[in-house]
């Protein structure tokens, strides 16, 4: 991350602030994150506002000064006395997504103190601004993609894909302009706002949509996944109605306190797999010039969520070790949160395996994933289909009906040779086909 946009303040001037306070929500590439403060103090001053977008990590937001002290000394208190406005960073290198930096030194500094916005203090040093870009054709500023995108929340973003609502024509109401749900439903398109025919025809016939932050990371990793990886796949059909029939069961004796869904038994199936063959539960690694398979001693599943800006992976972690109604539970919240932009980084950042359910689409019979890196295989799980199956009776021929499921995995062929990725696939098959062995 070297840049993100301020969200909504929890806080404002002169407020007091204690250890796990969120203090502002801040909006990354990839999720929406509240940013708690860890220290006692009172916030001072606010330097960045609600709805400022593409602001360089470093760069200070706040001011906070110790309890007690008095604030009005920094009421006219600018940016430019923290040290003024940084350049953003050049791009670094990527590192892999489950590698997760180490956390910065903290410690307890005199005050007044300026918060930039990885929640570091800023050093009083200054530095030059960063000199605005303009644009030769019409000396207007360059903008990025985040400062085209409309400034929404992701449900109010949702909302309006679902209402074919145009999102830019909307006048939100929330901190910094920004548009709500609230908007969304309200929305009226204006008396005569229709085009005319003349104008429909001189227009365009298509739109340029800029591809926000998330839409480019996501892009970027999976042409990284699909040129470095040699993927192979393997398929097969499960026969699901005993799982059926056990989860239906469980269901009815659940008293409210839970609903388990298919997923959730195939996710827990994936992770017996994973322990009874622990070379697809591993990853290729490259560090320190040294290439090594890393082979993880749990199972963390990726469980695939569409969200309304793109999918997230937010990740179940030691599955081999809890229950189904514990999975359950967890990929609920994790779903729920996933589609609000509520993910913590440490919630979707790494994972040992992932799983791709679109089951709930009766017209995909199957499909193939493509592998999250730097993971070495995925399942990706077609619809339940019920199939008629021929049986033998003292009568004759008969057929009975069967619920089946196609899956197929992909697997990295640099960790994975076919033989294991096909012996992966049968530990799954037959762990689905008999899941009271779910229940060990």
């Amino acid at each position: 991350m070297t840049a993100g946009n301020i969200g909504t303040w929890q806080k404002k001037a002169g407020d007091s602030v204690s250890p796990g306070d969120v203090l502002v929500e801040i909006e990354t590439d990839k999720a929406q994150m509240d940013f708690e403060f860890q220290e006692e103090g009172v916030l001072a001053k606010i330097l960045k506002e609600a709805g400022e977008k593409d602001v360089a990590v470093g760069n200070p937001i706040a001011v906070m000064i110790e309890e007690g002290e008095d604030v009005a000394p920094f009421e006219s208190f600018t940016l430019e006395d923290a040290g003024g406005e940084k350049a953003p960073p050049k791009e670094a290198p990527k590192e892999e997504a489950a590698e997760s930096s180490e956390p910065p030194e903290s410690g307890s500094q005199t005050s007044p103190s300026t918060l930039d916005k990885s929640g570091q203090e800023a050093e009083s040093k200054s530095e030059p601004a960063a000199e605005s870009q303009e644009s030769e054709l019409s000396g207007g500023r360059l903008q990025t993609s985040l400062d085209r995108e409309p400034n929404a929340s992701p449900s109010a973003k949702a909302l309006a894909l679902e209402k074919g609502v145009p999102i830019k024509a909307v006048k939100g109401s929330g901190p910094g302009g920004r548009v709500t749900k609230q908007d969304i439903e309200k929305y009226k398109p204006a008396a005569g706002s229709a085009p005319s025919a003349s104008s429909a025809a001189a227009a365009q016939p298509y739109e340029d949509i800029p591809a926000s932050s998330m839409r480019k990371t996501i892009a970027n990793r999976l042409v990284q996944s699909f040129n470095q990886n040699p993927h192979y796949f393997v398929s097969t059909t499960l026969s699901v109605s005993k799982l059926l029939k056990l989860r239906q069961a469980l269901n009815a004796s659940a008293d409210g306190k839970y609903k388990l869904s298919v997923n959730d038994f195939l996710v827990k199936a994936c992770a017996v797999a994973c322990k009874k063959v622990p070379t697809v539960n591993s990853s290729w690694r490259e560090e320190g010039g040294q290439t090594v398979i890393r082979q993880h001693n749990t199972v963390d599943i990726s469980v695939a969520v569409a969200t309304p800006i793109g999918l997230m992976t937010p990740i179940v972690k030691g599955v081999e070790a809890i229950g189904l109604q514990s999975i359950s539970a967890q990929i609920k919240d994790l779903g729920k949160r996933a589609r609000d932009g509520k993910l913590k980084p440490e919630e979707y950042q790494g994972g040992t395996f992932t799983i791709s359910n679109m089951g709930m689409n009766a017209a995909v019979e199957r499909f193939t994933a493509v592998i999250n890196p730097p993971q070495a295989g995925i399942l990706a799980v077609g619809t339940t289909r019920k199939v008629a199956i021929p049986v033998d009776s003292e009568d004759g021929t008969g057929v009975e009906w069967e619920d089946q499921i196609v899956v197929t995995g992909s697997f990295d062929h640099k960790v994975v040779d076919g033989a294991v990725g096909g012996e992966w696939i049968r530990e799954f098959k037959k762990v689905v086909e008999n899941p009271l062995e779910l229940m060990l």
